[in-house]
Formats: structure tokens, C-alpha cells, sequence
């Protein structure tokens, strides 16, 4: 009987044996995977992190109880008046609306919850599920190039909609900057609108100046949704309302607002922004009170119009330096207090929003790499459901850049990565694989099908992050990120045109709306 000798690997063969491990690992990378197997993707449960215990929450909640009962809303209109007061709530002499206890807890109950918000990707909102996105009202574009300001224009929002439809961890876009060039309300609000909703088929969240605005803009939306009742029941923009002025005094022109976008079928996101140490307690504690409190105020508003309209519960308590009052959505205190946000609204079980990612910086640079992770990644692991201003921000919230959009695209791919976790399975303690190795194998797993199987489903892969050697890194002329995304930035702006909303349908409504769309078809592909 011969026994076969198995023969030591030469050189060539291992050296070809590890081209062959890399054209594997290189074709299994280059094949497309399904959603629910990518590494990161929407709605991944978070929930690790909190920093507010059960007991801080039961006082935080008896709290807001207790301020919405004894201090009251000023400055409601005589139609929020009237619903609320319909509702229970009552109207003192001193003009401020108050909210009995049991009818802020009888609203929680019956409150609308995990619903979707519509877009070619629904967003389904409910218990920990996390989604980031884009928000704010930047005045400014940040020029990386010659490392200025300019005024934020209407062609600017539609660029960073079409930006964003092809960045996978950016799951909804909220208007991010004001259309500087545009000064008429009316012409600001209907173009914002619409640039946004032809730049993207995801999610938009949008705002109004005055009520009398939301109607062209519903027109709009119910032709592009083939009819009122399509888009009713598939709203693919929510209504951004700022309807409180902090501190528990309602904005009057939002109200007008929010009653308008009820009765017109718009999800409300219930913005509360406050700011600890200004227009907020600066006990981090008593600004998430604060918050809470006119949230919830806004809630019972919402469903005394329409009961079980969707709402978001939108805690936005910002931070300010307290050296020189200015804002600073960078800061640890920020991340913390959004993440207790986070948790409010999970103890409510209502779907929450708050914003994360405002860096300071001015540019895309080594503080706003820090500012943003921390602050969307706490944001992310407390389970909040819509991450609000999580990309492209700088300036806290004054300057918004293009090129940014594609960096914080891989940040916040880290930041889901995060949030994912780690799954503990059998398969996953790797004691088989282990013992194959080390028993059989050649000592390492770069060649093992398990290696191969899990390099794209369990691993984040960033899209322009420098993972190179120092050698391979210099022989490619040293690039950095920055440079990397202005030309992934360029790239995009030249070839990506999107087509979701068709040219006929686009055709109809610039014939309907006359002179009111004032972005050019030059500056959409044509």
C-alpha cells in the first residue's frame, strides 16, 4: 500500500495561492448584495447606550408633567386655542394654555406610532430603529477649494439631493441649506420643495413660512404622487415645524403651519430647539425637560386637530458655549443630550428625532472628523429612530459643504457599523473554523471560507477613508480624503441627474406653476 507524501509549497505556490485569495475576495466585493445582508443599512437597531437610567426618566417625565400643568403655553392663535381647549386644555387669565396630566398622558397613548415615512426606500420609525439624514437652514455653502463662505443658492440644495440619492448611509434629506437668491417667502418655500423632491427619491422633510404657502406646495406634491389621495397614503415629505419659541411660548406663523400640513396629510416633525444656557435651562437635565415638555405640548396640539396624525417627537435642545453664548453642536455635552432625547422618546414609545453631526469646524477637517463621530455615533447607539443634520453640516449649522456629504457618508458607515453590534451565534464563536486553522489549516484565515463568506456582510468598507500602506499611499501621489471627495464630488454633479420624477410630469407642472419654479432645467441635465 502507498502512502502519498504531500509535497512543501514552494514560493510560486503560495505566492499564487494568495493572488488567488485576493481575485476571490476581489469578485466576492465586487458582487452586489441584497439589503438585508449588507453590513450596514437603514433601520438597524440601536439601544446600547444611555445615559439617562429608568429612575432619571421617571423624574424627567413627572417633571414635564408638572411644568405643562402649572406654567403653560403663551401666544397660541385663537384656532390652537380652540382645538386645544376642546381637547382639555385650559386658557388662563393670563393668557397661557395649561395641560391637565391626563390629557397629555391620554394623547401619549393614543398617539401615532411606528409608521413609515414614505420615499423609494420607506423608512419604517419605530422602537430603536436607526435612520441618519440631513437638516438645517445653512446660510452659507462651504467652498473647500478656496476655503470660503459663500450664500447657500437654490442649485446648491438640488446639488446635495442629488448627492445624497447615491450615498447609502444618508437614509432621508431634509432641506439642508436656505436658497439665499431667493428672497420672496412664497418663491423660497415652493422652490425649496421642489428642488429637493426632483433631486432625490428619498425621504424629504421640508418647512413653510406662513400657512398660506402650504397650499401650492400640496398641489405640487399631490400631481407628482398621481393624485391627493396617492400621496395620503404614501406621504414622501414631512413638515419640519419649529411651532414653539423656546422657552413654552407657540411660533404663530408655524402653528398657522402645522394646522395646514395636518389637515393636508404632511407627518409633522415637532421641532423643538431650545439652547441650554440661552433659551434652554443649562442644567443638561432641565433643557431635556424643557424640550420634552414642548414636544409633548405639540403632540396634543397635533392630535387635538387630527387624532393619530404621524408626528415625530422632535427634541432638538442644542448646546451653547457658555464662555461666549454661541452655539456649539460639536460638543460632548451635545452628543450626550441628544442621546437622552433618544431615550425620552422610547420611553413614550413614540417615534423620536433629534439632531447630531453639527460640527463647529468650519471645514472638513481633523475636528469635525471628531465632533461628528462621536456626536452620530452616541446618537446612533442610544437607538434614535431619524438623526437629523448628521452630515454635511459645519459652522453649527451656519455652512453646509458639498464634499463633506461624501466624507460623512463613510463616518456615518462606521457609526451603523457601530450600532449593529456584534451577533453572537454559533456559527459566529468560530470554534469549528478555529480548530481548522489551527489543526489543518496553514495558521492564518486569509484563505478561509469563512473568511470569504463574512468579508462583506460583517465588515464596513469606507468609499474614499485612506486605508492604504505608507508605500502604496505615497506611489499614489499622497491623497487625502478632502481631495478624494471633491473629485467623487465633481464626478456626481456631472453625470448624476436623477429621473424618478419623469421630464413629461416635470414638463406639466412648470406649465402649471408658470414662473414660480425658478431652478433651470440647465442646471438638471437638461
Amino acid at each position: 500500500m502507498s502512502v502519498a507524501v504531500e509535497k512543501p509549497d514552494t514560493p510560486s505556490d503560495q505566492r499564487s495561492r494568495r493572488s488567488g485569495g485576493r481575485e476571490a475576495r476581489r469578485a466576492m466585493r465586487a458582487a452586489p448584495l441584497a439589503d438585508d445582508i449588507k453590513p450596514v443599512r437603514a433601520g438597524l437597531e440601536g439601544g446600547s447606550y444611555g445615559p439617562l437610567s429608568e429612575n432619571d426618566r421617571e423624574r424627567i417625565h413627572e417633571a414635564v408633567l408638572t411644568l405643562l400643568e402649572t406654567v403653560g403655553f403663551a401666544n397660541a392663535i385663537p384656532s390652537c386655542i380652540e382645538a386645544l381647549t376642546k381637547a382639555g386644555a385650559t386658557l388662563g387669565e393670563d393668557g397661557r394654555i395649561r395641560f391637565p396630566r391626563a390629557l397629555v398622558l391620554d394623547t401619549i397613548k393614543k398617539a401615532a406610532r411606528h409608521f413609515t415615512l414614505h420615499g423609494q426606500d420607506p423608512m419604517l420609525i419605530q422602537g430603536k430603529r436607526v435612520h441618519y439624514g440631513t437638516a438645517g437652514a445653512a446660510v452659507h455653502l462651504v467652498d473647500v477649494e478656496k476655503r470660503e463662505y459663500r450664500e447657500s443658492l437654490l442649485q446648491d440644495i438640488y446639488d446635495a439631493a442629488r448627492i445624497v440619492e447615491g450615498l447609502d448611509n444618508i437614509h432621508f434629506f431634509q432641506r439642508p441649506m436656505v436658497p439665499r437668491d431667493i428672497p420672496d417667502p412664497l418663491d423660497m418655500d415652493f422652490n425649496t420643495l421642489y428642488a429637493c423632491v426632483m433631486g432625490t427619491s428619498k425621504h424629504v422633510g421640508t418647512s413653510f413660512t406662513v400657512r398660506e404657502n402650504v397650499k401650492p406646495a400640496l398641489d405640487m406634491l399631490y400631481a407628482i404622487a398621481g393624485g391627493e389621495e396617492n400621496f395620503r397614503a404614501r406621504p414622501f415629505v414631512s413638515n419640519s415645524n419649529c411651532f414653539v419659541v423656546p422657552p413654552m411660548k407657540f411660533a404663530e406663523d408655524a402653528c398657522g403651519v402645522l394646522e395646514a400640513c395636518v389637515e393636508g396629510g404632511i407627518p409633522i416633525l415637532l421641532l423643538s430647539a431650545g439652547q441650554a444656557g440661552a433659551t434652554a435651562p443649562a442644567a443638561i437635565a432641565g433643557a431635556v425637560v424643557q424640550a420634552v415638555a414642548e414636544v409633548l405640548a405639540g403632540l396634543v396640539y397635533v392630535n387635538a386637530i387630527k387624532p393619530g396624525h404621524p408626528a415625530i417627537f422632535g427634541t432638538w435642545p442644542f448646546v451653547s458655549d457658555l464662555r461666549t453664548g454661541a452655539m456649539s453642536g460639536g460638543s460632548a455635552e451635545q452628543a450626550v443630550l441628544t442621546a437622552a432625547c433618544a431615550q425620552m422618546a422610547q420611553f413614550y414609545d413614540l417615534p423620536g428625532g433629534s439632531a447630531a453631526g453639527m460640527t463647529d469646524s468650519k471645514l472638513p477637517d481633523i475636528q469635525s472628523g471628531y465632533e461628528k463621530g462621536i456626536t452620530d455615533v452616541m446618537a446612533g447607539l442610544a437607538g434614535l429612530n431619524l438623526v437629523y443634520e448628521s452630515a454635511g453640516m459645519h459652522a453649527s449649522l451656519l455652512g453646509f459643504c458639498l464634499e463633506s456629504l461624501i466624507i460623512d457618508n463613510d463616518m456615518l458607515g462606521h457609526c451603523l457599523r457601530c450600532v449593529r453590534g456584534i451577533e453572537v451565534t454559533d456559527e459566529s464563536l468560530s470554534i469549528d473554523t478555529i480548530a481548522d486553522v489551527c489543526l489543518k489549516g496553514p495558521g492564518h484565515y486569509l484563505g478561509n471560507e469563512q473568511t470569504l463568506r463574512l468579508m462583506q456582510t460583517e465588515y464596513f468598507y469606507p468609499a474614499v477613508g485612506d486605508r492604504f500602506s505608507p508605500k502604496e499611499w505615497n506611489e499614489k501621489g499622497r491623497p487625502d480624503i478632502l481631495q478624494r471627495a471633491i473629485i467623487e464630488k465633481k464626478r456626481i454633479l456631472a453625470e448624476r441627474f436623477p429621473r424618478h420624477v419623469p421630464k413629461l410630469l416635470d414638463d406639466k407642472l412648470r406649465a402649471r406653476f408658470g414662473n414660480l419654479i425658478h431652478l433651470p432645467r440647465s442646471g438638471m441635465g437638461g
